[in-house]
């Protein structure tokens, strides 16, 4: 088995805990703090299968299946980008009432070492974390980050066909 490694963000959002949860779990809309896409799925418990997907449905970014769902205090599911061939790894989502606010930890565990998927959870960690801050703080990521979604709407034609949601249909076993 390849190394792994394990990849912990945290951050204090000044919000409410319902807050917190509802912009990480919800469907049926874009979450701005999650590059802004769009959760599937077809159950948030355990078993059930997730697809992050544009906003116009037509690609797919991530796929994995739900581990641990225990509102609103912790949300852990396998993850694995579409556009690479790397192995799952787990994403755990961890909210505690502290402060006035939430204290947000994002894990990621079972990450391959030296693998894209690896450089993608390193820099995108962080980037999740103060965005959704954010988000919940003032209702809309930052400037950057608005500008960054601009670039991926262009980009999105360009995507590989690995990523097309065809590919990925929540029947789809992803584990």
């Amino acid at each position: 088995m390849a190394d792994t490694t394990k990849i912990v963000s945290k951050i204090h959002i000044k919000g409410t805990i319902q807050e917190v949860w509802r912009e990480i779990t919800k469907t049926g809309e874009i979450q701005k703090s999650m590059f802004n896409m769009q959760l599937h799925t077809d159950g948030l418990a355990p078993g059930a299968q997730i697809r992050m997907r544009t906003k116009n449905g037509k690609y797919t970014g991530v796929v994995g299946e739900v581990l641990e769902f225990d509102p609103p205090n912790r949300y852990v599911h396998t993850f694995r980008f579409t556009n690479f061939d790397d192995p799952y790894c787990t994403v755990s989502y961890d909210l505690r009432e502290a402060n006035g606010g939430v204290d947000f930890t994002l894990t990621s565990e079972k990450v391959p070492v030296g693998t894209k998927t690896e450089k993608q959870m390193r820099q995108g960690g962080d980037w999740i974390v103060k965005t959704l801050k954010s988000v919940v703080e003032t209702g809309k990521p930052g400037m950057g980050v608005r500008m960054l979604y601009v670039l991926f709407k262009l980009m999105e034609p360009m995507s590989p066909k690995s990523t097309l949601t065809s590919n990925w249909p929540l029947e789809k076993s992803v584990t």
